[in-house]
């Protein structure tokens, strides 16, 4: 059996699904036994993806401060070339990955990431979550039109979906009228490298990225979905000492629709001891993360969520919104808060700075709770699906995928 994986996602500088696309190049290689994995697309596609990478950045999260110049006819002029050159892509891509396919006589195809190339070859697609679908309102209007265009199609083309949390797999089955034996959950894993870290090595770290000793953190891009207006507000109404010893950081890139957040952040949270830290690098996460005193996801939808587990994984407290999966993948050692309940969300931030033995209880066991999620595991039970369904397809007895124990 021969597999082709969409590695797109994971090239540039990496978010969530970017991430995991990285993870399963890494580790699929190793479940293929007698079988052979390709990935797509090779060196030179990829020098066009960081071309189209360049033209992207162009501020489209608006200027950092109020009141400063818009870029005018430059940004215009790069907007229209972001757009032409997306558009020339996709067809330049879809063409030679059916070339693709064909030279390499390839059986099954993996698009990680939501909507596959058209192909002639079966094809199994990731979904990570539905929020495009059933909260438009939290996305840009172009990628709401890509969806509304492209997705039908998806759903007729794919042989089989997989999700990340049993919380989309229901979604899939519910929203979507897909049959169940056509949908299996595999669990997204945690990065090898996240893991509990020498105090020393983690105030080096902090102290090369110019970061404070201690404090309160969330990671994740900036965008409605994440409700990081509402986690501000609730850490701006701890008074003044709490806020003054623990500053609260945001690890992530402005996204889109910010304008209220920023709004928010340059009027009031940046003076009462909200940080900005914008993208750190996978080197420097694992520090980061172990140097938070509690990681904070109050997010009102995820299909997964790595950042808790992450933190798990590198034996620290989360307090986290009951949105979504989050209670399935984190909820056993998370503490848990309605997304809507500010005044909870404040105290058990001003707790958490300040009851010791309630932060170490959070911390008890966090470690043991995220190795359930590894990139090998997930490896492994993804290959199982393409053989099941490369079973089916022609006609040999089809085994069921199975999950690690």
């Amino acid at each position: 059996m021969r597999v082709v994986l969409n590695q797109w996602a994971a090239a540039g500088r990496k978010t969530g699904i970017g991430h995991c696309v990285a993870q399963l190049m890494h580790f699929l290689p190793q479940e293929a036994g007698d079988d052979e994995v390709s990935l797509f697309p090779p060196a030179w596609v990829q020098r066009y993806r960081d071309l189209w990478g360049r033209l992207s950045n162009d501020g489209a999260a608006g200027p950092s401060v109020p009141g400063a110049p818009a870029a005018g006819a430059p940004r215009r002029l790069r907007t229209w070339a972001r757009s032409l050159l997306r558009g020339v892509g996709r067809t330049v891509n879809a063409w030679h990955f059916r070339q693709y396919c064909r030279r390499r006589r390839i059986d099954l195809y993996h698009e990680p990431n939501y909507i596959p190339f058209p192909s002639d070859v079966p094809t199994v697609s990731t979904l990570h979550d539905l929020s495009v679908l059933l909260h438009p309102e939290w996305h840009p209007a172009d990628r709401v039109a890509h969806y509304e265009r492209h997705f039908a199609d998806t759903l007729s083309r794919c042989v089989h979906f997989l999700t990340v949390s049993e919380f989309t797999r229901q979604e899939v089955i519910r929203y979507l009228n897909v049959p169940p034996e056509r949908v299996t959950r595999v669990y997204n894993g945690t990065r090898p490298n996240l893991a509990p870290l020498p105090r020393p090595q983690v105030e080096e770290a902090l102290h090369r990225l110019g970061l404070p000793p201690r404090y309160l953190l969330h990671v994740g891009t900036i965008e409605p979905r994440k409700n990081l207006l509402m986690l501000m507000r609730a850490y701006c109404a701890l008074p003044a000492p709490v806020r003054e010893r623990w500053p609260l950081l945001l690890v992530g890139s402005w996204g889109w629709n910010i304008g209220e957040i920023q709004a928010y952040w340059h009027g009031e949270g940046r003076h009462r001891g909200v940080l900005h830290v914008g993208y750190v690098s996978e080197d420097d996460l694992a520090a980061v993360y172990n140097g938070a005193r509690a990681l904070l996801c109050p997010s009102l939808y995820e299909g997964f969520g790595l950042p808790p587990v992450e933190m798990l994984a590198c034996g620290g407290a989360v307090i986290t919104s009951t949105a979504g999966a989050l209670v399935e993948t984190a909820g056993g050692r998370a503490h848990l808060l309605d997304p809507a309940d500010t005044d909870g969300w404040r105290d058990a931030l001003a707790r958490v700075t300040a009851d010791d033995d309630w932060w170490q209880g959070l911390r008890r066991g966090a470690v043991e709770a995220a190795r359930r999620f590894t990139w090998r595991r997930s490896a492994a039970e993804t290959w199982a699906v393409y053989r099941a369904v490369h079973a089916g397809l022609h006609g040999a007895s089809r085994p069921q995928p199975r999950l690690a124990a």
